[in-house]
């Protein structure tokens, strides 16, 4: 989190594809959702990542930092070196297809945030959505929390419910989570962001 007097917290959004929730987070932040932040820089380990054209649409710092070939240690460190030379406050996880090794954890430790489409503890992992149909739930959502070690088992920060129709395919069920994302990502970082500032303000 920023240092005291520091000013705006400064964000890092990792993706691998489409990066409609690094939209999300962008377009709040440049309007005000999520206040005291700026968008520092989007990562992708995937050269044709279709959310580094919106993003460089939006006059956002992209970078590839292609893991293919590549131990997973190494590949982390190099991205932990970009993120450390920008000042990176904060790293959003959107649609970012890696675990993450312990040398990036603890580059970043309780400052990593991530969103599963599932009411996690339920259904973490891949095929979320699969996964809920498939157990024949009433009742699904997304779930922000932060990165540890576990498999999506981190420290839940917020949640939104999605109700399950009778005919969801996981295409329908998808969409509809998806949306339901795109308003509880922004609106839990800047929980994040003011819990952060206000713990500071009683030091």
């Amino acid at each position: 989190m920023p240092e005291r007097g520091k000013g705006s917290a400064r964000l890092a959004i990792l993706i691998s594809g489409r990066g409609s929730n690094m939209v999300a987070l962008a377009d709040a932040v440049a309007d005000g959702r999520i206040p005291s932040a700026d968008l520092a820089v989007v990562v992708s380990d995937q050269p044709d990542a279709a959310g580094l054209i919106r993003a460089n649409e939006r006059g956002l710092e992209t970078l590839v930092i292609e893991r293919h070939g590549r131990p997973r240690e190494e590949h982390d460190r190099e991205i932990v070196s970009e993120l450390k030379a920008r000042s990176v406050d904060l790293v959003c996880l959107a649609g970012y297809m890696r675990v993450l090794s312990r040398e990036f954890l603890d580059a970043f430790r309780n400052c990593i945030l991530n969103i599963h489409p599932s009411l996690l503890p339920s259904f973490p992992g891949l095929d979320a959505q699969k996964q809920a149909l498939d157990h024949g739930v009433k009742w699904t959502g997304c779930t922000v929390h932060y990165v540890d070690e576990t498999l999506d088992g981190g420290p839940i920060i917020a949640q939104r419910v999605v109700p399950i129709m009778n005919d969801d395919t996981v295409e329908d069920l998808s969409a509809r989570i998806l949306a339901e994302e795109h308003r509880l990502y922004p609106e839990a970082v800047a929980l994040v962001l003011e819990n952060a500032k206000l713990w500071q303000a009683d030091i």
